[in-house]
């Protein structure tokens, strides 16, 4: 796709990579049939395509509306269009150069930047997140039942083995979810110890700035990326071998980490060896699949077989492009059922669930069906968001895989 970009963009290093992206664009379609907004409302301009056409116009200097903007907005960045692209369209990155764009010349008014700004601030402050949340699981029997369902009950976190072993790793402990679900981290840090690979958290790390970075506020998820690699750096150095996420949320971002700070001289190399060095749970367990699987195969010949539905989340097989993995670890305790559309997005995406709440429960609603076509006892999934969310609609439980591989390990 040819463009000509406007005067306050052409040279600088947004204009150049978008000139590039658009470049490869030949409008062949394709992207429209795996995009989960374009699948509900049937609207051109609410599909990639469509999306990357209004994106263009902004570009060469056509004036940026309040429609321009929601059709942005209604934007899920599942990246499901990535996958299905032959040409290589890196669609996510235009995306971000567009929102900033729309940012800068159509802010936002009123509630919208005060939904936003509280968002900002509450969900990536964990002082804060923390104490609201228990507020709302002591509150929940008196909430309504739509705000109720949002509200998680208080987990347990489990016991997290002592740091004992010569190979060490990090985890990220990340912002909402040491509260929304604090299971997660003890039982990877349990299954690691099983294949003599020991956990750890850095103290002073905290939310990975994806919440940030979606909520159009660039610096302060480049912030958030510098705290985070200052915390990491001297455990890097160290000898710990990876930096283990359990989101695949903070995952796919914590590996964008380089382009997020390329331009940042003091911490452009570190922040690329970062990057190198962040490491999707599912990864690490299934390097150490030697040791695993035959005390897993034990535990499936110990019980009856469980039916069990994975939801893989649009950051891990979009996103880091990781297929397949989590469902062979899974397969070898559980009777996996089959799930259809499973490239389609469950609607979480981040804070999408707050800020499109109409369109983001029709695309839950329909991955619960999904999911519960083959009648699983349980639903597993890799990322907070996700589990979050589908929990929201679902009697039966949701839970990060790590944890029921932790479990038959008991």
């Amino acid at each position: 796709m040819q463009s000509e970009l406007a005067d306050f963009i052409r040279d600088t290093p947004a204009g150049r990579e978008a000139t590039d992206i658009l470049r490869k664009c030949v409008h062949c379609g394709f992207c429209t049939a795996t995009c989960p907004t374009y699948q509900l409302l049937g609207d051109e301009l609410d599909g990639p395509r469509g999306r990357i056409y209004l994106i263009k116009q902004m570009l060469e200097g056509d004036a940026v509306t309040a429609k321009t903007r929601l059709h942005l907005d209604r934007c899920l960045t599942c990246r499901s269009c990535e996958t299905t692209c032959p040409s290589g369209v890196h669609y996510s990155r235009l995306l971000n150069i567009g929102r900033a764009v729309v940012a800068t010349r159509a802010p936002r008014q009123g509630k919208d930047v005060l939904l936003r700004s509280a968002l900002k601030h509450v969900l990536t402050r964990r002082w804060l997140f923390d104490p609201l949340l228990k507020l709302g699981q002591w509150l929940r029997p008196l909430l309504p039942a739509g705000l109720a369902s949002m509200v998680p009950s208080p987990g347990i976190a489990g016991s997290w083995p002592p740091v004992r072993h010569a190979r060490r790793m990090l985890a990220l402990a990340g912002c909402v979810q040491p509260a929304l679900q604090p299971a997660i981290n003890p039982a990877a840090a349990r299954v690691l110890d099983r294949v003599g690979i020991s956990l750890l958290v850095a103290p002073n790390a905290g939310c990975c700035g994806s919440l940030a970075f979606h909520l159009d506020d660039v610096a302060a998820a480049q912030d958030a990326a510098r705290r985070n690699i200052d915390a990491w750096w001297p455990l890097l150095e160290d000898g710990c071998e990876a930096i283990v996420m359990t989101a695949s949320g903070c995952g796919v971002h914590v590996r964008d980490y380089a382009h997020l700070l390329r331009d940042d001289a003091g911490y452009a190399v570190k922040a690329a060896r970062v990057a190198l060095l962040t490491r999707d749970i599912s990864e690490i367990v299934a390097a150490e699949a030697a040791t695993l699987l035959p005390l897993l195969a034990v535990r499936r010949q110990q019980r009856p077989r469980t039916r069990l539905a994975f939801h893989s989340p649009c950051t891990l097989q979009h996103g880091q492009q990781i297929r397949g993995v989590v469902e062979a670890l899974l397969g070898a305790v559980f009777e996996l059922t089959a799930v259809a559309d499973t490239h389609l997005c469950c609607g979480a995406s981040g804070t999408y669930s707050l800020l499109q709440p109409e369109l983001s429960t029709r695309l839950r609603d329909n991955k619960l069906a999904a999911l519960g076509a083959g009648m699983p006892q349980y639903i597993a999934s890799a990322n907070i968001g996700c589990i979050t969310h589908l929990q929201s609609g679902s009697a039966l439980p949701v839970r990060h895989w790590i944890e029921y591989i932790a479990e038959s390990l008991q």
